[in-house]
């Protein structure tokens, strides 16, 4: 079928890469450059966040998760298996996301930063979205796609393309595309350090400051963050900057010292529950699969919400 996908971030770059597995031909509609999405800026490590429902997250988390596990024992640029550590001050329940990751277990205590009491070891898949995003786009150009660079108003903008089937993964713009009042932006806010020689990806989801993960990449380790809902303001904060250093340097104290590299602050597409789903009243004559409603959780849903949309493709 002539699919036309309209975004190119995670969502639709991964979408887009399934339907050409498939045999389709596929076009890309997009305003900008991949380098300009909010999943470039991304952390982007797996850790479902901010999405519902919670039995369909699950089943694209799973399935994500063990397609991005190949794509890092394939050695494929940008992703890979990264040990990790959840922290918390008072003994916590194992939480439901423990039976979908690598090698859990209940940390030591030797294990554990100051000041905490409890934690879980395990393994998630880490992508650097600056090296992960390009070899995306390399592997759907070389698939044969077509990209059309245009700011696409409403799905009509589309008809011109010919195409036999819309799928709609334009993130935080879907719900101006099909009036959806749903959709709302989460702000995030990270800072960029120098990475000080740390390994180990760490988090803590109630630190008293809000919550805080550290990320190491290969040349840098992202610090976080925040989950604003409903904030537009793309203004870095400096005062959340500073809380961000400090809550994170309670988890991993080696970043003391480090070199501030950049604040960045993205809009995650938010959405009580993600739309994933056929619509054939919404343009004209042509069917429309809705793929959208993320929240912080684009890397860990992608593919399998990417998987499910060309399911229903196929099913046409």
């Amino acid at each position: 079928m002539r699919v036309v996908v309209l975004g190119s971030g995670i969502s639709g770059l991964s979408t887009a890469a399934e339907l050409l597995r498939n045999g389709h031909d596929v076009t890309i509609v997009s305003a900008e450059p991949i380098t300009a999405t909010t999943s470039f800026l991304a952390a982007a490590v797996w850790f479902p966040t901010a999405a519902g429902p919670a039995d369909r997250v699950r089943t694209w988390s799973d399935t994500t998760f063990e397609y991005l596990a190949t794509l890092a024992a394939a050695g494929t640029p940008g992703v890979r298996m990264c040990e990790s550590m959840a922290v918390y001050r008072d003994e916590p329940v194992v939480p439901m996301w423990s039976r979908s990751v690598h090698s859990f277990r209940e940390a030591e205590f030797g294990e554990l930063p100051p000041g905490y009491r409890f934690g879980f070891r395990f393994a998630v898949p880490l992508v650097e979205m600056p090296t992960y995003l390009p070899y995306l786009r390399h592997q759907v150009d070389t698939a044969g796609a077509r990209w059309v660079v245009r700011t696409v108003r409403r799905l009509d903008d589309l008809v011109d393309l010919s195409p036999e089937v819309v799928v709609n993964c334009a993130g935080l713009r879907a719900g101006e595309l099909v009036d959806d009042h749903e959709v709302s932006p989460i702000r995030g806010q990270i800072v960029r350090v120098a990475n000080p020689g740390l390994s180990m990806s760490i988090r803590d989801e109630e630190h008293p400051l809000g919550r805080a993960y550290v990320h190491p990449r290969a040349h840098d380790c992202v610090l976080g963050g925040s989950l604003d809902f409903g904030e537009w303001d793309t203004t870095p904060n400096a005062d959340l900057t500073r809380s961000i250093l400090e809550r994170c340097r309670d988890l991993a104290p080696a970043l003391a010292d480090s070199r501030v590299l950049g604040i960045l602050v993205g809009l995650r597409p938010g959405r009580g529950e993600v739309r994933l789903e056929l619509d054939r009243a919404v343009l004209a004559g042509i069917p429309v699969i809705h793929n959208y409603g993320h929240g912080g959780s684009g890397i860990t849903i992608g593919y399998g919400c990417a998987q499910a949309s060309a399911a229903l493709v196929a099913a046409l």
